[in-house]
């Protein structure tokens, strides 16, 4: 279990239970795995443990109930994050194995993590279950070279999980832009401006899935549409952020 979560002790039974869940450790190849992690390979993951109640920006103390200095200034269109890791070692060598080169057993512990955090909140009622999961969209060129959308698939693995439906189709890409690695937050945000279009009837309550929060201009651009296009509450999910 990763210390300091209690949620992580307790992953979805049918996924820790079930066939599926037994093998080899993706860490340290240790025979004696839950959906692809031994215990003190869990123990290891960068939990994402003091963080915004908005953005999940990792910060340095306890403050999961304290807005981050950017969300203060300039508040997000969506209402709260859920990501429950920091984008570091060895999270992140094993998002970029699942993303680059489809070596999908690296995100399934990932998303047990997520889905047993997640149900932890809906089972407490903290919040509401989306009515409908939303994948950042890529633009077909990318989808083709890496050979799927790493969002989609969390997301349909999410919504399996959690029986909620997943919709691909709500929102999309109309324009390839400038690479975002490099770009500050400003020049994101710039970078953006645009490149999404909502294609159809989005309801009230959502959550954006996608596997890595960097600075949060996508999904603040993304959530404004959704927003715009008549959204009331936005949840953002993903496997991992970036610090600071």
């Amino acid at each position: 279990m990763i210390k300091g979560l209690s949620w992580l002790s307790t992953l979805n039974s049918k996924l820790v239970n079930s066939e599926k869940s037994k093998g080899d450790c993706v860490g340290c190849l240790s025979s004696n795995a839950n959906n692809g992690l031994c215990e003190f390979c869990q123990a290891d993951l960068p939990v994402n443990r003091w963080h915004c109640r908005c953005c999940a920006l990792p910060m340095s103390h306890v403050a999961n109930e304290l807005a981050c200095g950017h969300c203060l200034i300039s508040p997000p269109p969506f209402d709260r994050s859920f990501i429950p890791w920091r984008y570091q070692y060895p999270v992140d060598g094993m998002i970029s194995r699942y993303k680059y080169n489809r070596q999908h057993k690296f995100a399934r512990p990932l998303i047990a993590g997520l889905t047993a955090h997640l149900e932890s909140t809906f089972r407490d009622q903290t919040h509401e279950k989306p009515q409908v999961l939303i994948p950042s969209p890529m633009i077909y060129a990318r989808r083709r070279e890496r050979g799927f959308n790493q969002a989609r698939d969390i997301a349909e693995r999410l919504g399996d999980a959690l029986d909620i439906p997943v919709d691909a189709g709500i929102v999309r890409r109309v324009r390839k832009v400038q690479a975002q690695r490099g770009l500050s937050r400003e020049a994101r945000l710039q970078n953006l401006r645009g490149v999404f279009e909502v294609c159809a009837k989005v309801p009230e309550r959502i959550a954006i899935v996608d596997d890595v929060v960097t600075t949060g201009a996508t999904v603040r651009i993304l959530a404004s549409a959704l927003q715009d296009a008549g959204a009331k509450e936005i949840q953002v999910w993903a496997l991992a952020r970036t610090p600071g």
